[in-house]
């Protein structure tokens, strides 16, 4: 029954007589009609019943704490004491969560996860950062309890190992993003259980994961089109597993322990889907990846190069010539971009609206107001972005 069909005449017929006597579907669109939050929020005050409407309505549970993923000092223990009793009582109050985040409570044990066997069915998006005591069997309630799973987040969460996440890939299938930065018991046995089962896998981050080197990553579907792996050991091999899928519009490889054999992407052959690639601090990649890849990945929107000191007038160049989709470009603290490199880019790269630039100490002032003024349209900013996509799925 709508609202719109419910008049006076109707109660009258019923004998109703005030707004507690409609039916529940009426309560419901009431309460999803609500703009303000606090209204929402009082929603339940009212009464039981309403109350019970409130409660049956809550899509999304999460604690508040001050910790965020950017900055993991900032995580305090006031607030976040949030232990099974509590959360077995959330969850029997709202059995109908699609979303759940327990970021920052640390003092929450496996245990604390057995509720979703009952309730978990529901959940799609759950978010488990720095939630240190949770273990293997912790993960194995969640893979049970949360067949519809398709966000997960386990940021920090040491006690994972590679049998929990296959455990998890086995029970849900539906993955389509998972984070596991600096889940340093996780290798590339537990990823390629998590690529070769989970086909609909969109979005991983392994950052940190120092025991990762990428080959996890091989025979992945074409659904995966977003990675992030600063600061890990990938050899070439991992970054062909990583694009072995074809489908990868988003990679970030910044800061990556790089063999100090000489430039470890030569010869590779990245997606042409390519949208943003972030190789800041790749200090070895060399002139023949960059010419490579910039006419390999024509719909490049955005390049980070900064601190890649081994790119020099040829791979400028080449950036210029073939990058005609580019629109953002970070090469500060290049120390072999000069004033002809500068210029390379000046003469191309038609589509750039942003170059950031400091610290190349080869391009002189003269030739910086000689782009200022060809390029007016192009904003120079000397900030250095460390994270070049602040809508990433993990943010």
């Amino acid at each position: 029954m709508s609202l719109e069909k419910v008049d006076m005449e109707d109660l009258s017929k019923i004998g109703a007589t005030s707004i507690v006597h409609l039916p529940d579907d009426c309560l419901t669109i009431i309460f999803h009609a609500l703009d303000c939050r606090a209204d929402r929020e009082s929603f339940g005050l009212t009464c039981r019943r309403w109350l019970h409407i409130q409660n049956f309505n809550r899509r999304s549970l999460q604690f508040e704490c001050s910790f965020s993923i950017l900055n993991p000092s900032s995580l305090s223990r006031k607030g976040l004491d949030v232990h099974t009793v509590h959360l077995h009582r959330l969850l029997r109050r709202f059995q109908h969560l699609e979303s759940l985040s327990l970021c920052g409570c640390t003092e929450l044990n496996d245990s604390g996860l057995t509720r979703l066997l009952s309730y978990g069915s529901n959940l799609q998006k759950l978010n488990l950062d720095c939630c240190l005591k949770v273990t293997d069997y912790g993960l194995s309630l969640v893979a049970s309890g949360c067949p519809s799973l398709t966000s997960i987040s386990l940021y920090r969460c040491l006690n994972v190992t590679d049998d929990g996440l296959e455990t998890l890939a086995t029970a849900c299938l539906s993955l389509k993003c998972i984070n596991l930065s600096y889940c340093s018991q996780i290798s590339d046995k537990g990823l390629k259980a998590l690529t070769q089962r989970c086909r609909q896998l969109q979005a991983v981050n392994i950052s940190h994961c120092e025991s990762i080197r990428g080959v996890g990553f091989k025979g992945c579907s074409k659904s995966l089109a977003h990675v992030e792996a600063w600061s890990c050991k990938l050899n070439p091999e991992g970054v062909m597993g990583i694009i072995s899928g074809g489908g990868i519009e988003y990679l970030d490889v910044s800061c990556l322990s790089w063999s100090p054999l000489g430039d470890p992407l030569l010869g590779i052959r990245f997606s042409s889907n390519l949208k943003v690639l972030n190789f800041r601090m790749c200090r070895s990649v060399s002139d023949t990846s960059i010419v490579a890849i910039a006419m390999g990945c024509t719909l490049l929107e955005e390049w980070n190069l900064a601190l890649c000191h081994e790119v020099r007038i040829s791979g400028w160049q080449a950036v210029g010539l073939y990058c005609q989709n580019l629109k953002r470009l970070h090469v500060n603290r290049c120390r072999n971009l000069n004033d002809n490199g500068l210029q390379a880019l000046r003469d191309g790269c038609r589509s750039l609206s942003v170059l950031y630039l400091n610290g190349c100490v080869q391009v002189t002032p003269f030739a910086l107001e000689l782009f200022k003024s060809h390029r007016a349209n192009v904003c120079i900013k000397e900030e250095e972005i460390m994270c070049i996509n602040p809508y990433s799925p993990f943010r």
